[in-house]
């Protein structure tokens, strides 16, 4: 009797324990992926940022309303873009129907591209940057990274959140929920410093270009 009562309880604290584990791994894993989004959104949008030279990341994933169709599609996904020369965009829909849509996103997305209509394709000269047009994506770029860290704060702080509510439901144990903050507070320390390396780097880009 006393031997199954010593094996049920040492199963239940290997139960427990395994629990614990992975309620550590779950929300400290969770927080992480997020702070990776993060990371790879600021990256993603820096690379939209009109600086002076041809890229197909000015326009591919301008969100374009194809009113034959009803519904709305990514550029990239309607046509084909092409780097002529370096200030040089080249856009050719596969329908010419959805030229004039395609147009007008353009317009509407207000990224300081002018679409110049040839009949079957659209010609996109990118202007070159002035010291002024510098100085203000400099400031979008460290708006961008402010915007990127309070993402990381709120994330921070919903997985903090979550571990204090696992412990006072008795679903983790109090070294638990400290090494679930800890962690988390590390990788938040941790992605800070990427999206300040980010930033450093663009703007200096920015700069020298």
């Amino acid at each position: 009797m006393v031997k199954n009562y010593t094996l049920q309880l040492l199963n239940s604290e290997e139960t427990n324990f395994t629990s614990w584990n992975y309620n550590l791994m779950s929300i400290t894993s969770e927080f992480e992926q997020a702070c990776t989004k993060v990371l790879d959104h600021l990256e993603s949008t820096f690379n939209k940022l009109q600086l002076g030279r041809a890229s197909t990341a000015l326009v591919q994933e301008i969100h374009v309303h194809v009113v034959s169709w009803g519904m709305d599609q990514k550029l990239n996904q309607v046509a084909n873009i092409w780097i002529i020369d370096p200030q040089t965009l080249k856009i050719e829909p596969w329908d010419k129907a959805v030229l004039a849509d395609i147009e007008k996103a353009i317009y509407d997305a207000d990224i300081g591209l002018t679409p110049l209509n040839q009949g079957e394709y659209l010609m996109i000269k990118v202007p070159p940057l002035t010291k002024e047009r510098r100085a203000d994506v400099t400031k979008v770029v460290h708006r961008d990274g402010e915007d990127a860290k309070v993402a990381v704060r709120n994330k921070r702080h919903d997985g903090r959140k979550q571990a204090e509510l696992q412990f006072k439901a008795d679903e983790i144990s109090e070294n638990t929920r400290h090494s679930i903050e800890n962690k988390i507070d590390e990788h938040s320390s941790k992605t800070n410093d990427q999206i300040d390396a980010m930033v450093k780097a663009k703007s200096e880009e920015v700069m020298t270009i």
